[in-house]
């Protein structure tokens, strides 16, 4: 039979222990964050970055790698960061050397033609592109929208031809803010089209220029030769020309003559500009903070990407006027050759390999100069919780939210694959790719207010970083 317990005896029974909850870890101090506000503020308040971006802007200009204004604005970022203080380091990178050339385009065959007369098309070389004969080519156009529409037609009807992919940037889609998004959706075009063209027995490929401006402006950037390809001439053509070739070849053939006489010349010598604020207490343990210094030829690289080196040289900048000492080594780096090889990341990451446990984070800015509306992190899913109290300090100006990405920064990304950290500013990417990598890529386009808030972000996220409490997640 049962035998119950009375109620005095089950009072004398132990009363289970409540757990104590383990405290949640102090990442950054009250000093930190406060001293963090007071680099946002004093950001803000600064043009110093507007003054080095107008300077490598206006000043030196286009800074193509292996170019005279490429070493030029290597010498010019050394001197600053010396200027401030830092230990300056210039570390060597082999880039490619490739010059443009003439590019000229023009119908001389179409319906509807007048009599001794041609339309001229506007184009632009590709980036890598291989030149035509100097006098140049004359082939009938193809016009496909797409790659699977460039298979249909086969080695018969594309043999011999110029091929032209009307494959259209979505306007829509970077409207509502995703300006990157659309950009990775167009620009397989540029990259991969002209050895798809090739396969089948074209002649030479053009692309719609992948952006979102119709201003009949040509957008350049790198193509990419596959090895199972022959190499043919490549160039962007604008959207109003690309969609006019569109329109005239349905009513009967079009023939197009096409000059480009690009070079690429052997590798030069150049440089990334390494600059350290040293940490006071683990001064071996490094923040990275950077941007690229190389752009294309067409325009200044006010935008892409004068904005970033100039933002991640404000962070010693803020740091030293306010007397500040971040606890790890804060490094401005100022990459060479984003553009048409990422030799300048590549190159770091190998040499600096046995280094990256002491490789804390890397930050990099490389989406223009809009309104910053936060930080996007690459890495452990975790590294978000460590980042909400900085973003609590940036809310004041409109910077608070936090992105968990695949990718940060190109130059960054050989770092992140060694499991370092990755941030970078999420951009207002709505108008950028109307500008990016086109001759419209000049000063104006910066709105000084907006650059000195992607300033603040990496003012506050780098010295927060050189200051947080606990490790990284990796």
């Amino acid at each position: 039979m049962l035998i119950g317990l009375s109620s005095g005896a089950a009072a004398a029974s132990p009363t289970p222990a409540t757990p104590t909850p383990s405290p949640t870890p102090v990442l950054y101090s009250a000093q930190t964050l406060a001293e963090s506000k007071q680099l946002q503020q004093a950001a803000l308040a600064s043009d110093y970055a507007y003054r080095q971006v107008a300077h490598l802007a206006d000043n030196i200009g286009p800074r193509l790698s292996g170019s005279a204004q490429a070493q030029k604005a290597v010498e010019y970022v050394a001197g600053e960061l010396k200027a401030l203080g830092l230990e300056v380091q210039l570390e060597k990178v082999m880039v490619p050397h490739w010059v443009r050339g003439e590019e000229t385009a023009a119908l001389v065959q179409f319906q509807g033609q007048a009599p001794k007369t041609t339309q001229k098309i506007v184009l632009t070389a590709l980036g890598g592109s291989v030149a035509t004969p100097a006098t140049g080519l004359t082939a009938e156009v193809v016009v496909v929208r797409d790659f699977e529409e460039l298979a249909s037609l086969g080695k018969e009807k594309i043999n011999g031809k110029i091929v032209v992919f009307n494959h259209a940037f979505d306007r829509q889609m970077a409207a509502e803010g995703h300006g990157g998004e659309a950009y990775g959706q167009a620009v397989v075009y540029r990259g991969d089209a002209p050895s798809a063209a090739a396969r089948l027995g074209a002649v030479a490929a053009l692309v719609r220029s992948v952006g979102g401006a119709a201003y009949r402006l040509p957008h350049t950037g790198t193509t990419h030769y596959a090895a199972d390809a022959p190499k043919i001439p490549a160039a962007a053509v604008t959207e109003e020309d690309a969609d006019l070739i569109a329109a005239l070849a349905p009513q009967g053939p079009v023939r197009m003559h096409l000059v480009l006489t690009p070079q690429q010349l052997p590798d030069a010598l150049s440089y990334n500009v390494i600059g350290d604020l040293k940490g006071t207490e683990h001064p071996e343990q490094v923040i990275i903070v950077s941007g690229h210094l190389d752009s294309w030829d067409l325009g200044t690289g006010a935008i892409d990407d004068g904005a970033g080196v100039a933002v991640a040289m404000q962070v010693p900048n803020l740091i030293k006027q306010l007397g500040l000492h971040p606890r790890r080594t804060i490094r401005v780096i100022a990459w060479m050759n984003e553009e048409n090889g990422s030799r300048g990341g590549q190159t770091y990451a190998q040499e600096h390999a046995d280094e990256i446990a002491n490789h804390f984070a890397a930050i990099e800015t490389d989406l223009g100069a809009d309104h910053p509306l936060g930080i996007n992190l690459v890495g452990q899913p975790e590294l978000k919780s460590f980042l909400v109290p900085v973003a609590k300090v940036l809310e004041n100006s409109g910077a608070g939210l936090l992105a968990v990405k695949e990718e940060a920064g190109s130059d960054i990304d050989p770092l992140a694959k060694l499991g370092v950290p990755n941030f970078s500013p999420i951009q207002d990417s709505r108008f950028y790719f109307n500008y990016h990598h086109t001759a419209a890529d000049t000063l104006d386009k910066i709105v000084p207010r907006e650059l000195a808030e992607t300033a603040a972000i990496n003012a506050v996220l780098a010295y927060a970083l050189a200051n947080l409490e606990q490790p990284l997640p990796r």
